[in-house]
Protein backbone atom coordinates (compact mmCIF):
# COMPACT_ATOMS: atom_id res chain seq x y z
CA UNK A 1 0.00 0.00 0.00
CA UNK A 2 1.49 3.25 -1.21
CA UNK A 3 1.45 6.73 1.38
CA UNK A 4 -1.11 8.09 -0.48
CA UNK A 5 -3.56 5.11 -0.13
CA UNK A 6 -2.46 4.45 3.55
CA UNK A 7 -3.38 7.92 4.17
CA UNK A 8 -6.84 7.97 2.50
CA UNK A 9 -7.78 4.52 4.70
CA UNK A 10 -6.95 6.14 7.55
CA UNK A 11 -9.13 9.71 7.02
CA UNK A 12 -11.98 6.92 6.64
CA UNK A 13 -10.78 6.04 9.71
CA UNK A 14 -10.29 8.91 11.61
CA UNK A 15 -14.13 10.03 10.06
CA UNK A 16 -15.11 7.18 12.25
CA UNK A 17 -12.82 7.25 14.96
CA UNK A 18 -14.21 11.31 15.86
CA UNK A 19 -17.76 9.82 16.36
CA UNK A 20 -16.38 7.84 19.12
CA UNK A 21 -14.52 10.33 20.51
CA UNK A 22 -17.14 12.71 20.92
CA UNK A 23 -20.50 10.19 21.93
CA UNK A 24 -20.24 8.23 24.87
CA UNK A 25 -23.25 5.98 24.03
CA UNK A 26 -21.55 4.87 20.80
CA UNK A 27 -18.79 3.68 23.01
CA UNK A 28 -21.43 2.32 25.85
CA UNK A 29 -22.99 0.21 22.93
CA UNK A 30 -19.37 -1.37 21.65
CA UNK A 31 -18.97 -2.67 25.20
CA UNK A 32 -22.28 -3.78 26.35
CA UNK A 33 -23.34 -6.65 24.50
CA UNK A 34 -19.98 -8.55 24.90
CA UNK A 35 -20.14 -7.64 28.84
CA UNK A 36 -24.06 -8.66 29.36
CA UNK A 37 -23.51 -12.02 27.52
CA UNK A 38 -20.57 -12.47 29.33
CA UNK A 39 -22.18 -12.06 32.61
CA UNK A 40 -25.01 -13.77 31.90
CA UNK A 41 -23.21 -16.86 30.77
CA UNK A 42 -20.83 -16.34 33.31
CA UNK A 43 -23.39 -17.34 36.24
CA UNK A 44 -23.86 -20.28 34.08
CA UNK A 45 -20.59 -21.08 34.06
CA UNK A 46 -20.68 -20.57 37.88
CA UNK A 47 -23.09 -23.03 38.57
CA UNK A 48 -21.98 -25.49 36.74
CA UNK A 49 -18.18 -24.93 38.12
CA UNK A 50 -20.20 -25.81 41.45
CA UNK A 51 -21.75 -28.87 40.77
CA UNK A 52 -19.22 -31.47 42.65
CA UNK A 53 -17.95 -32.68 39.17
CA UNK A 54 -14.57 -32.59 37.38
CA UNK A 55 -16.46 -32.52 33.67
CA UNK A 56 -19.00 -30.10 35.17
CA UNK A 57 -16.07 -27.34 35.77
CA UNK A 58 -14.07 -28.02 32.79
CA UNK A 59 -17.28 -27.36 31.16
CA UNK A 60 -18.11 -24.17 32.68
CA UNK A 61 -14.50 -23.04 31.00
CA UNK A 62 -14.87 -24.21 27.79
CA UNK A 63 -18.70 -22.37 27.63
CA UNK A 64 -17.09 -19.49 28.95
CA UNK A 65 -14.14 -19.35 26.27
CA UNK A 66 -16.76 -20.26 23.51
CA UNK A 67 -18.88 -16.89 24.81
CA UNK A 68 -15.78 -15.00 24.86
CA UNK A 69 -14.42 -15.70 21.56
CA UNK A 70 -17.82 -15.63 19.57
CA UNK A 71 -17.96 -12.36 20.47
CA UNK A 72 -15.05 -12.17 18.16
CA UNK A 73 -16.46 -12.92 15.01
CA UNK A 74 -19.68 -11.03 16.43
CA UNK A 75 -18.00 -7.73 17.25
CA UNK A 76 -15.65 -8.13 13.68
CA UNK A 77 -18.71 -8.63 11.58
CA UNK A 78 -20.72 -5.82 13.25
CA UNK A 79 -17.96 -3.71 13.36
CA UNK A 80 -17.29 -3.88 9.50
CA UNK A 81 -20.99 -4.05 8.55
CA UNK A 82 -22.27 -1.27 10.99
CA UNK A 83 -19.70 0.93 9.56
CA UNK A 84 -20.40 0.89 6.23
CA UNK A 85 -24.15 1.40 6.91
CA UNK A 86 -22.86 4.27 8.76
CA UNK A 87 -22.01 5.82 5.38
CA UNK A 88 -25.47 5.20 4.51
CA UNK A 89 -27.51 6.39 6.81
CA UNK A 90 -25.34 9.92 6.78
CA UNK A 91 -25.85 9.73 2.94
CA UNK A 92 -21.86 10.20 2.76
CA UNK A 93 -21.19 6.96 0.46
CA UNK A 94 -21.33 8.78 -3.02
CA UNK A 95 -19.43 11.82 -1.66
CA UNK A 96 -16.72 9.17 -0.33
CA UNK A 97 -16.50 7.95 -3.72
CA UNK A 98 -16.01 11.64 -5.22
CA UNK A 99 -13.24 11.79 -3.65
CA UNK A 100 -10.23 9.58 -4.79
CA UNK A 101 -10.58 6.71 -2.42
CA UNK A 102 -10.95 3.11 -3.78
CA UNK A 103 -13.08 0.40 -3.39
CA UNK A 104 -10.34 -2.00 -1.52
CA UNK A 105 -9.33 1.33 0.40
CA UNK A 106 -13.01 1.31 1.60
CA UNK A 107 -12.56 -2.14 2.67
CA UNK A 108 -9.26 -1.59 4.48
CA UNK A 109 -10.53 1.68 6.26
CA UNK A 110 -14.12 -0.33 7.32
CA UNK A 111 -11.40 -3.46 8.43
CA UNK A 112 -9.21 -1.51 10.55
CA UNK A 113 -12.38 0.14 12.38
CA UNK A 114 -14.12 -3.25 12.90
CA UNK A 115 -10.76 -4.49 14.48
CA UNK A 116 -10.53 -1.52 16.70
CA UNK A 117 -14.31 -1.81 17.51
CA UNK A 118 -13.86 -5.56 18.47
CA UNK A 119 -10.82 -5.01 20.52
CA UNK A 120 -12.89 -1.90 22.25
CA UNK A 121 -15.70 -3.98 22.97
CA UNK A 122 -14.44 -7.58 23.59
CA UNK A 123 -10.99 -6.92 25.98
CA UNK A 124 -12.88 -5.55 28.90
CA UNK A 125 -15.34 -8.31 28.96
CA UNK A 126 -11.90 -10.75 28.84
CA UNK A 127 -10.75 -8.83 31.88
CA UNK A 128 -13.95 -9.31 33.50
CA UNK A 129 -14.27 -12.57 32.89
CA UNK A 130 -10.80 -12.95 34.88
CA UNK A 131 -11.72 -11.04 37.40
CA UNK A 132 -15.63 -12.40 38.51
CA UNK A 133 -14.86 -15.78 37.34
CA UNK A 134 -11.72 -16.74 37.67
CA UNK A 135 -11.64 -17.68 33.74
CA UNK A 136 -8.49 -16.29 31.96
CA UNK A 137 -8.98 -16.82 28.23
CA UNK A 138 -4.89 -16.45 27.85
CA UNK A 139 -4.98 -19.79 29.41
CA UNK A 140 -4.78 -21.33 26.33
CA UNK A 141 -1.27 -19.79 25.56
CA UNK A 142 0.19 -17.69 22.16
CA UNK A 143 -2.58 -19.53 20.26
CA UNK A 144 -5.67 -17.34 21.62
CA UNK A 145 -4.14 -14.99 19.37
CA UNK A 146 -4.35 -16.94 16.26
CA UNK A 147 -8.01 -18.13 17.26
CA UNK A 148 -8.59 -13.78 17.25
CA UNK A 149 -7.33 -13.80 13.98
CA UNK A 150 -9.13 -16.52 12.70
CA UNK A 151 -12.53 -15.24 14.02
CA UNK A 152 -11.99 -11.65 12.39
CA UNK A 153 -11.31 -12.67 9.10
CA UNK A 154 -14.67 -14.98 9.24
CA UNK A 155 -16.64 -11.88 10.20
CA UNK A 156 -14.77 -9.90 7.87
CA UNK A 157 -15.79 -12.41 4.96
CA UNK A 158 -19.26 -12.69 6.04
CA UNK A 159 -19.48 -8.42 5.93
CA UNK A 160 -18.58 -8.60 2.86
CA UNK A 161 -21.44 -10.79 2.08
CA UNK A 162 -23.59 -8.42 3.65
CA UNK A 163 -22.65 -5.17 2.52
CA UNK A 164 -22.67 -6.51 -1.11
CA UNK A 165 -26.12 -7.78 -0.22
CA UNK A 166 -27.04 -4.07 0.56
CA UNK A 167 -25.17 -2.25 -2.54
CA UNK A 168 -27.92 -5.22 -4.52
CA UNK A 169 -31.08 -4.93 -2.41
CA UNK A 170 -30.77 -1.62 -0.55
CA UNK A 171 -32.30 -1.06 2.82
CA UNK A 172 -34.56 -4.22 2.71
CA UNK A 173 -30.85 -6.44 3.13
CA UNK A 174 -29.87 -4.07 6.52
CA UNK A 175 -31.42 -6.39 8.95
CA UNK A 176 -28.73 -8.73 7.67
CA UNK A 177 -26.20 -6.61 9.55
CA UNK A 178 -27.10 -8.30 12.80
CA UNK A 179 -28.83 -11.32 12.36
CA UNK A 180 -26.82 -13.44 9.64
CA UNK A 181 -23.82 -14.54 11.76
CA UNK A 182 -26.27 -15.71 14.57
CA UNK A 183 -27.63 -18.20 12.08
CA UNK A 184 -24.35 -19.48 11.87
CA UNK A 185 -24.09 -20.56 15.28
CA UNK A 186 -25.47 -23.81 15.01
CA UNK A 187 -22.71 -24.40 12.90
CA UNK A 188 -19.80 -23.03 14.14
CA UNK A 189 -20.10 -25.69 17.02
CA UNK A 190 -19.51 -22.98 19.59
CA UNK A 191 -20.74 -24.44 22.78
CA UNK A 192 -20.28 -28.04 21.15
CA UNK A 193 -18.36 -30.44 18.99
CA UNK A 194 -18.94 -30.80 15.61
CA UNK A 195 -19.61 -34.74 16.42
CA UNK A 196 -22.49 -33.75 18.25
CA UNK A 197 -24.46 -32.46 14.93
CA UNK A 198 -26.21 -35.07 12.58
CA UNK A 199 -24.18 -37.18 10.60
CA UNK A 200 -25.16 -35.50 7.66
CA UNK A 201 -24.49 -31.68 8.99
CA UNK A 202 -21.57 -32.22 10.21
CA UNK A 203 -19.53 -31.58 6.48
CA UNK A 204 -21.88 -28.27 6.63
CA UNK A 205 -20.02 -27.50 9.49
CA UNK A 206 -16.65 -28.16 8.85
CA UNK A 207 -17.06 -25.67 6.51
CA UNK A 208 -17.18 -23.15 8.57
CA UNK A 209 -13.90 -21.68 9.67
CA UNK A 210 -15.22 -20.84 13.12
CA UNK A 211 -15.97 -25.15 13.87
CA UNK A 212 -12.43 -25.73 13.46
CA UNK A 213 -11.31 -22.63 15.50
CA UNK A 214 -13.78 -24.11 18.61
CA UNK A 215 -12.56 -27.55 17.86
CA UNK A 216 -8.73 -25.62 18.33
CA UNK A 217 -10.57 -24.50 21.75
CA UNK A 218 -11.72 -27.42 22.78
CA UNK A 219 -8.36 -29.40 22.39
CA UNK A 220 -6.50 -25.92 23.79
CA UNK A 221 -8.39 -26.36 27.32
CA UNK A 222 -9.06 -30.05 27.82
CA UNK A 223 -6.28 -31.58 26.67
CA UNK A 224 -3.62 -28.63 26.29
CA UNK A 225 -2.25 -29.12 22.88
CA UNK A 226 -2.56 -26.99 19.82
CA UNK A 227 -4.71 -28.49 17.03
CA UNK A 228 -2.69 -27.49 14.26
CA UNK A 229 -5.10 -29.63 11.28
CA UNK A 230 -8.02 -27.55 12.54
CA UNK A 231 -6.06 -24.07 12.21
CA UNK A 232 -5.16 -24.49 8.84
CA UNK A 233 -8.10 -25.62 7.73
CA UNK A 234 -9.34 -22.57 8.95
CA UNK A 235 -6.56 -19.93 7.36
CA UNK A 236 -7.90 -22.21 3.97
CA UNK A 237 -11.41 -21.48 4.99
CA UNK A 238 -11.13 -17.81 5.75
CA UNK A 239 -9.27 -17.29 2.89
CA UNK A 240 -11.57 -18.87 -0.03
CA UNK A 241 -14.88 -16.87 2.20
CA UNK A 242 -12.37 -13.65 2.07
CA UNK A 243 -12.03 -14.48 -1.59
CA UNK A 244 -15.35 -15.16 -2.77
CA UNK A 245 -17.11 -12.63 -0.50
CA UNK A 246 -14.41 -10.17 -1.85
CA UNK A 247 -15.51 -10.49 -5.77
CA UNK A 248 -19.04 -10.67 -4.57
CA UNK A 249 -18.59 -7.38 -3.00
CA UNK A 250 -16.46 -5.60 -5.70
CA UNK A 251 -18.70 -6.87 -8.22
CA UNK A 252 -22.12 -5.35 -6.37
CA UNK A 253 -20.28 -1.88 -5.45
CA UNK A 254 -19.60 -1.55 -9.62
CA UNK A 255 -23.12 -2.35 -10.45
CA UNK A 256 -24.30 -0.05 -7.84
CA UNK A 257 -21.90 2.31 -9.73
CA UNK A 258 -23.17 2.05 -12.92
CA UNK A 259 -26.64 2.25 -11.43
CA UNK A 260 -25.94 5.50 -9.85
CA UNK A 261 -27.32 3.52 -6.73
CA UNK A 262 -24.40 5.02 -4.50
CA UNK A 263 -25.86 8.13 -4.15
CA UNK A 264 -29.27 6.95 -3.18
CA UNK A 265 -28.96 3.69 -1.89
CA UNK A 266 -30.98 3.08 1.49
CA UNK A 267 -33.33 5.46 0.26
Amino acid sequence: MTALAARRVWGLMYRHLALYRSSWPRLLELVYWPVLQMVVWGFVTAYLAGVQNNVASVAAGVLLGGVLLWEVALRSQMGFAISFLEEIWSRNLGHVFVSPLRPLELVAGLVGISAARMLVGVIPAVGLAFLLYGFGLWTMGPVVVVFFAMLMMMGWAVALGVTALILRHGAGAEPLAWSVLFGLTPFAAVFYPVSVLPDWLEPLALLVPAAHVFEGMRAALLEGRTAWGHLGAALALNLAWLGGMGWLFLRQFQAARVRGALLNIGE
